[in-house]
């Protein structure tokens, strides 16, 4: 992954992570997989798991510790109310952000080809 999408990640992986959750409840490496399987395949485990206690401090998710057959309980993370509200307004934000790039996108490839 290039570092323009790196960092455009790093503003973007708190909705993306929600969005995970909204389907259904995951643990930390979990989450990592999925993120993975949806073609986020840089994102670090160690990023994730900061990204993790964000969320649980900000109330956005709700945490249970399930006993693991391979060492100390996991935690659970379950989108809650708050964290519903939260991925909402993300994807509001998310396709605001998103006209407005494409409109400018569309903008910029007419003035091209009108200087061709």
């Amino acid at each position: 992954m290039g570092k323009q999408m790196t960092e455009m990640l790093k503003g973007t992986l708190e909705g993306i992570v929600l969005a995970l959750l909204a389907e259904q409840p995951a643990y930390g490496y979990d989450i990592t997989a999925r993120l993975r399987e949806h073609g986020f395949t840089d994102t670090a485990e160690g990023t994730v798991y900061a990204l993790l206690v964000r969320i649980e401090q900000r109330g956005l998710v709700d945490v249970e510790k399930v006993p693991s057959e391979k060492g100390p309980p996991r935690k659970v993370y379950t989108l809650n109310a708050q964290g519903t509200q939260e991925l909402a307004e993300f994807w509001k934000t998310w396709n605001t952000l998103a006209q407005r790039i494409e409109q400018l996108n569309t903008n910029n490839t007419n003035n091209t080809n009108e200087e061709n």
